[in-house]
C-alpha cells in the first residue's frame, strides 16, 4: 500500500542523513583535531595582508556612487537580455521603448560623467 508521501520518503532521508552529519563532524572534529593554540593562529587575518589601522575606518562616498552605479547598469543588463531573446517578436514597438530606456541611461551617464562623480583621484 503506498502513500501519497511515498515519493518524498528519499527526499527525507537525505535531509535527515545531512542534518545528522551537520551535527556529528564539528563534534567528531573538536574531539579528535589538534589542540595547539598560539599568538599567529589568534592573530586576524584578513586577505593574506596584516591588518592596520582601525575596524571602524571611514569609506569616502566615492565607493557608494560607484557601487551604485555598478548596480544601475547591472540592471541596465538584465532588463536588455529578455528585450533581446524577443526582439523579433516585440517589433518596433519594443524597438523604441528599449531606445527610450538606454538613452535615459546614457543621459544618467553622462550627468554623472560630467559631474566627476567616475573620477576616483579627484
Amino acid at each position: 500500500m503506498t502513500t501519497p508521501l511515498a515519493p518524498y520518503l528519499p527526499l527525507a532521508v537525505v535531509l535527515l542523513l545531512a542534518g545528522v552529519m551537520g551535527m556529528i563532524i564539528p563534534q567528531v572534529t573538536t574531539r579528535l583535531g589538534p589542540k595547539r593554540p598560539s599568538s599567529t593562529k589568534s592573530a586576524p587575518f584578513e586577505a593574506g595582508s596584516e591588518s592596520s589601522g582601525p575596524a571602524r575606518q571611514r569609506f569616502a562616498v566615492k565607493f557608494y556612487v560607484i557601487a551604485l552605479l555598478f548596480i544601475v547598469f547591472d540592471v541596465e543588463a538584465v532588463f536588455l537580455y529578455p528585450w533581446a531573446v524577443n526582439f523579433q517578436a516585440l517589433g518596433w514597438f519594443g524597438y523604441v521603448e528599449m531606445l527610450v530606456f538606454a538613452s535615459t541611461l546614457v543621459v544618467g551617464l553622462i550627468y554623472v560623467w560630467k559631474k566627476g562623480a567616475l573620477d576616483w583621484e579627484s
